[in-house]
């Protein structure tokens, strides 16, 4: 869920406004929306031939965004803001000049973490089939941050287009000037943009904790009595068992004076990265024997000959 965003900012004389608007008595003359008279329903023909994991996946869709078409975006029915991402923009080759300056902020599901938008844009988006399009022009927020989107469509596509998306079907249906326009996409689209962003946010996670470790693990200053020649265990480590359910023989040393939160933090982040850990050839299947392995290349046939010590002060 997204929310926030310049409506849920506005002023208290608009907001009194608008709950004005929304308590209201109701009038005694119905005022009905536009494209409101087509009625748009899913059946038996809307079915694909499978469907593996109903309302699973998500609605991704392609659609013209000005000049350019946008080949993954995402139609997210919890949000409450059209979203867009400054890569996008620059891709699509549009001036950041052309944004509205805005102080309204949005939440995400978590509210208590907030991101600020670069601006806003007005840009002109086309749903199309085969025999049938609509354009209408939509607000986003732009944002800084990256995404495995392309652009993110929220409530106010689905109120501008008085379009109905089936999650189960993987299918967006609107009404348009010549009938009821169908998109969709297969299962395995919007299957590999599941796992793509997945791995997108795992990648955050563990970018941000490694960032957090290295902030509050203090390296301590080496002690000049000690030698470089010298190899002496270090003081106070304990051991820690990388893989709990796997052998018990591969352990790492780590400090005995972190904090116990601090400890916690560095044995998830030990246990979620244990498969970058060897301890013996066969922990690497993929790496070419030849890579780790060293041979003397010497002539066949030739008497090996036993050189003098040679002694270094």
């Amino acid at each position: 869920m997204i929310f926030g965003g310049s409506a849920a900012y506005d002023s208290k004389l608009r907001q009194k406004v608008t709950c004005w608007e929304v308590y209201m008595t109701e009038p005694a003359t119905p005022a009905f929306l536009w494209w409101s008279e087509s009625a748009i329903t899913f059946d038996r023909t809307d079915h694909p031939d499978a469907v593996p994991h109903p309302r699973r996946y998500p609605l991704v869709v392609d659609l013209i965004v000005g000049p350019k078409r946008l080949t993954k975006v995402l139609m997210d029915g919890g949000s409450g803001l059209n979203i867009m991402y400054a890569k996008t923009l620059d891709e699509m080759g549009v001036d950041q000049t052309r944004l509205h300056p805005t102080r309204a902020p949005f939440h995400d599901i978590m509210p208590r973490k907030q991101a600020m938008p670069l601006g806003l844009i007005d840009l002109p988006i086309t749903f199309r089939d085969s025999s049938n399009y609509r354009m209408e022009t939509l607000t986003f927020k732009v944002v800084r941050f990256h995404g495995t989107y392309h652009a993110i469509l929220g409530h106010p596509c689905y109120v501008k287009f008085m379009a109905i998306p089936s999650y189960t079907y993987l299918k967006l249906k609107m009404p348009g000037p010549c009938g009821v326009i169908t998109i969709g996409t297969s299962f395995q689209r919007a299957y590999e943009c599941e796992v793509e962003c997945c791995e997108h946010a795992a990648t955050i996670i563990a970018s941000k904790e490694l960032t957090t470790i290295r902030k509050e693990v203090a390296e301590e200053a080496p002690n000049p009595k000690w030698s470089a020649r010298s190899f002496e265990p270090v003081e106070g480590a304990k051991e820690v068992v990388i893989d709990p359910s796997g052998s018990k023989g591969k352990v790492v040393h780590i400090g005995t004076t972190l904090s116990s939160e601090k400890e916690s933090t560095l044995v998830d982040f030990l246990h979620a990265n244990r498969d970058i850990f060897v301890w013996k050839p066969s922990d690497m299947p993929s790496i070419p024997r030849e890579v780790a392995e060293h041979t003397l290349k010497i002539c066949p046939g030739y008497k090996p000959v036993k050189q003098r010590p040679r002694r270094f002060n």
